[in-house]
């Protein structure tokens, strides 16, 4: 069992910035592939962005590419998802996913675990 606590949300312009942190407990948290996935308003939630155990691998949906960076804290047993350039489509609760397995997986389902999620919202 591993448990997840997102932070960082909140209200950000458009173009602006926030990072956001996923905090795990319980099982060693090099052993999950950690995931970001957000859900807007009247929408199904979908796949952010994914690294694998090492952090050698990542991936990325192309709404956010080049904006975006997913990176992960072993020591602190906690992964970040960097969000530059935001724009109003940004906002949604985004969620922080694990799985135990070695890759970097894109699809909800492949996703064990999941935190309770932090609100992002981005004005124009």
């Amino acid at each position: 069992q591993v448990q997840l606590v997102e932070s960082g949300g909140g209200l950000a312009q458009a173009g602006g910035s926030l990072r956001l942190s996923c905090a795990a407990s319980g099982r060693a948290f090099s052993s999950f592939t950690m995931g970001w996935f957000r859900q807007a308003p009247g929408k199904q939630r979908e796949f952010v962005a994914a690294i694998g155990r090492t952090g050698s691998t990542t991936n990325y949906d192309d709404s956010v590419k080049g904006r975006f960076t997913i990176s992960r804290d072993d020591a602190k047993s906690t992964v970040y998802l960097q969000m530059n350039s935001l724009k109003p489509e940004d906002t949604a609760i985004y969620y922080c996913a694990a799985r135990s397995a070695y890759r970097a997986a894109v699809k909800l389902d492949e996703y064990a675990y999941w935190g309770q999620g932090t609100q992002v919202t981005v004005s124009s």
